[in-house]
């Protein structure tokens, strides 16, 4: 596949040195999302670009086939794994008010995995896909509400806790649920009642309101299916949110000015964006990945890569954890099967990019877009 044009339009505007306008901006994002639309057969698609505070919009397609409703900035789509990036916060955010350290073992705040392979695995280990070996996703038989503690009793390490990462929905899934347990509350309540208002995020759902239904956009399979994300164990920890181009607008542009929310949540944003460990060039934060920035698209590209999802990396951690450095880029992408997400920000530029579809498509496809995007900001 052929992204050169795209490409050279944002080399030009770089070179052109002026502050780019509105007009500008709609030509390198038009110019990268079209031909991706086409290529992809992406039905509808909202990009938000957020610049020096600053946020401008770029909608395409539809929301749904059956209604031809247009996409919009509130149109909500399934973010999948960006989810982890908020249940990290809610982490976070329950370290900043005392009622768990990222430290403590697992088993700490679950009675029923004492006696476990987690007395011996911390919560930071959880967050961080690094217990020793949890899988991407649970076996059939264990992926329900009723089924899944018993996989974790039963459940035996491949590696010892803390030497290699092997990415994980079970992993920082049992993190938020665990997290949940400390705050006393239902992981949902904790997430809509508590954290999502701190974070001034006023459309964002674990379960979509019905008033909201009409604004949920219908996800569509490889052979173009209607399809919704499926029930599952630990769903709504590690990959069930539903959120707007607009509403993640805001969340990004909260991680990088974390001094407009209260200091709880400053701690917490903190934490996220703290380094725990180097792989491959990655550091891995909570939730949040982060690379130094400037970076290549290439280098960009292999930290979202197959091989880093799928496969088991030796890890070298930081200690103690690294504070955000000064120039960095934080990105995460998500999927479901009907959906794709990918957030990239740089916080010393005071930029960042939001990419949300109702189809999933490979993860090298929306680095290429928001990489360019970014590039084109940074003149």
């Amino acid at each position: 596949m052929n992204y050169q044009p795209k490409y050279l339009v944002s080399a030009l505007l770089l070179l052109s040195g002026s502050c780019m306008a509105a007009t500008d901006m709609r030509q390198v994002v038009d110019s990268n999302v079209k031909p991706l639309m086409q290529q992809q057969d992406i039905p509808g698609l909202s990009v938000a670009v957020i610049n020096q505070g600053k946020v401008q919009y770029f909608n395409y397609g539809v929301a749904a086939k059956d209604t031809q409703a247009a996409v919009s900035q509130n149109t909500l789509f399934e973010i999948g794994s960006v989810s982890k990036t908020f249940t990290a916060t809610l982490g976070g955010y329950a370290q900043a008010i005392d009622k768990l350290r990222l430290s403590d073992k697992a088993s700490l705040y679950l009675p029923s995995l004492v006696g476990s392979a987690f007395d011996r695995i911390s919560l930071l280990q959880l967050a961080t896909y690094t217990a020793g070996g949890l899988p991407l996703q649970f076996p059939q038989a264990s992926d329900s509400a009723t089924t899944m503690l018993g996989y974790f009793q039963h459940w035996k390490p491949t590696y010892a806790a803390g030497e290699q990462r092997l990415y994980s929905n079970p992993s920082i899934g049992l993190f938020g649920y665990l997290t949940a347990q400390s705050l006393g509350q239902p992981f949902n309540v904790a997430m809509e009642k508590t954290l999502l208002p701190k974070l001034g995020l006023t459309n964002t759902y674990v379960s979509v309101r019905t008033d909201k239904a009409s604004q949920y956009a219908q996800g569509y399979d490889k052979q173009q299916k209607p399809v919704h994300v499926s029930p599952g164990a630990l769903d709504s920890e590690a990959y069930g949110l539903k959120t707007t181009s607009q509403d993640l607008a805001r969340y990004v542009i909260a991680n990088m000015h974390p001094q407009t929310l209260e200091q709880p949540m400053q701690q917490a944003i903190a934490a996220t964006h703290a380094g725990y460990y180097t792989v491959n060039g990655m550091t891995q934060g909570l939730g949040w990945e982060r690379y130094p920035y400037p970076i290549t698209l290439q280098a960009l590209i292999d930290g979202n890569s197959t091989p880093m999802a799928m496969e088991p990396h030796k890890v070298t951690w930081l200690n103690p954890p690294q504070a955000q450095p000064a120039n960095v880029l934080y990105n995460k992408t998500g999927s479901t099967g009907g959906f794709g997400a990918y957030v990239a920000y740089v916080p010393s530029k005071d930029m960042g990019v939001v990419i949300l579809a109702n189809k999933n498509y490979p993860n090298a496809e929306r680095v290429k877009v928001a990489h360019a995007i970014l590039s084109a900001m940074d003149q």
